[in-house]
């Protein structure tokens, strides 16, 4: 998989919850979501955030980190990583 640019996609889901994270006024979770975001950007397997591979019902997936409640999902395919979902525990 390597590391370098990969393009982000956000599912409509995802663009909901980003929203929520901005109307919400949460700044530390806005920029946090950014930094994690811009990580995945760089290497999506491995950074800040504890990546995690996810298994079962989502497998092929990974996960990171926001907050001890919440979780970025997100998919890699190819040189995209497709954000599924921001708010919330393994859900998608």
């Amino acid at each position: 998989m390597g590391s370098g640019n990969f393009k982000i996609k956000f599912t409509d889901l995802a663009l909901q919850h980003l929203e929520f994270w901005h109307k919400s006024g949460r700044k530390t979770h806005i920029k946090r979501i950014e930094k994690l975001i811009q990580s995945i950007r760089e290497t999506p397997a491995s950074g800040i955030g504890k990546p995690e591979l996810l298994k079962y019902s989502l497998a092929g997936k990974y996960s990171r980190r926001i907050d001890q409640e919440h979780r970025i999902i997100y998919r890699i395919e190819d040189h995209t990583v497709f954000i599924i979902s921001m708010k919330g525990h393994y859900e998608p």
